[in-house]
């Protein structure tokens, strides 16, 4: 059997193992393993205990349980919840302001757990009340807290970012960089849509918030400070070359604790949840590494990557229709399944293709991650959706997956304004590194 029949054979099982609810991280490693032995039979065990154990050393990956413990902190140590009222005293009393203070503290919490499921979970719980209270419409309420949420894989420190740079051996403060420009215009895409939504339809928005005082809004933006102070050290540090990402995620979740200890949050009972919620997060994120780099060292094996390399330089593709090409195919992909089942099933096949064309792979890679933001909050799947479920299970599905739609298309319109110009992405990563 030819390598690239193989190959096929391999995906196709993986599709079918994952269709039945396996964890990706274990299909991955089963089918990559059998795979492997079908072409080299002695280096099938080998492999796989070899790229386990590689990857559990991989010390770039310690920035993965860092983050996810510094937003963990930041939750039960009432940080989101300073960062909201924040938002909610200079938003708040705007048609549509609560909605819009929803989506600025998404960001801003997402710049402290790199996780899209943490920051709609955080601030719907926090943002979802405000908005009830005020009558807001369901599916404009609970699509602001659902596309807000997103932004955690695209802002840094992204999880999303950091399983692309080691699947693409990127750098990992790059790619952060990157994420940041994109980042904030997709968080200002986002209010827009609510101001359109709102424009158009004021009943989804029939009261607001009173207007808040200057003083009170400087106050409120104090008493946050120490969220935006570890940020701002945080990413400031990465792009001032002073300390590296994974130094940055230490230096981010020791003052996050500090900042716990000081605010009087620390207890028996919320450190347990706050260790067991981290160690789960990263145990499955690790899992699914530990499979994806033994299915790529199979799909290796079967010399695919080059067959395919060589179709699309036959039949003279320019880089940006294979870009185009590749969205488009996640955007479909995203409907049913997730995201980074679709980065480490992918990345491997495309990175051969994509480089002798000149691609910038750090450009590519915001990309990706926005198109995988799109999938979070695509029917049917939509994995951020049934988060917000969870937290209003008054909300019909329905009704969510209607209020995310005007978030959908600014998402597109993101990745349109990255494609036609790329110096979004690669103007904070390019002037750090010169």
């Amino acid at each position: 059997m030819d390598g690239s029949t193989l190959a096929f054979l391999g995906f196709v099982a993986l599709f079918v193992l994952l269709f039945i609810r396996m964890p990706v991280g274990l299909a991955m490693m089963l089918v990559g393993t059998v795979g492997i032995y079908f072409i080299r039979p002695p280096a099938a065990i080998p492999k796989l205990a070899g790229e386990i154990f590689s990857e559990s050393a991989n010390y770039p990956l310690t920035i993965i349980p860092l983050f996810v413990l510094m937003g963990n902190l930041a939750g039960v140590s009432g940080m989101s919840r300073d960062l909201y009222d924040a938002a909610h005293s200079w938003f708040g009393h705007r048609r549509g302001g609560l909605a819009s203070a929803t989506v600025v503290g998404c960001a801003g919490f997402s710049a402290l757990s790199g996780s899209s499921l943490a920051a709609a979970l955080t601030m719907g719980r926090v943002a979802l009340p405000e908005m009830k209270r005020y009558n807001y419409d369901s599916g404009l309420a609970t699509g602001s807290i659902a596309a807000g949420g997103t932004l955690g894989i695209l802002i840094p420190p992204s999880a999303g970012f950091v399983v692309y740079a080691i699947l693409t051996e990127e750098s990992i403060g790059r790619l952060f960089l990157a994420g940041v420009l994109p980042g904030i215009l997709l968080t200002i895409l986002f209010v827009i849509a609510i101001t359109i939504v709102v424009w158009r339809d004021p009943a989804k928005a029939p009261q607001s918030a009173s207007a808040v005082p200057l003083g009170e809004r400087l106050r409120a933006m104090a008493k946050a400070g120490w969220i935006l102070g570890i940020i701002i050290l945080t990413i400031g540090g990465i792009y001032t070359g002073v300390f590296s990402a994974v130094e940055a995620a230490g230096i981010g979740a020791a003052l996050a604790f500090v900042v716990t200890i000081i605010r009087g949050a620390i207890s028996w009972a919320n450190m347990v949840d706050v260790f067991t919620t981290t160690l789960r997060a990263s145990g499955t994120l690790f899992l699914i590494l530990f499979g994806a780099f033994v299915f790529k060292s199979f799909v290796g094996f079967t010399g695919v990557t080059f067959a395919l390399a060589d179709w699309v330089e036959s039949q003279g593709f320019t880089g940006t229709q294979i870009v185009v090409a590749f969205l488009l195919m996640f955007i479909v992909m995203g409907t049913f399944m997730e995201g980074f089942a679709i980065l480490v099933l992918t990345v491997p096949l495309l990175q051969p293709i994509l480089e002798p064309l000149g691609i910038n792979m750090v450009w590519f890679g915001v990309l990706m991650v926005i198109v995988l933001e799109m999938g979070l909050i695509s029917p049917p799947v939509g994995v951020n959706v049934f988060v917000v479920k969870g937290i209003a299970p008054d909300v019909p599905l329905s009704t969510i997956f209607r209020g995310i739609w005007p978030f959908w298309f600014a998402m597109l319109a993101c990745v349109i304004l990255l494609v036609l110009f790329p110096q979004i992405a690669l103007f904070l990563p390019n002037t750090m590194f010169n």
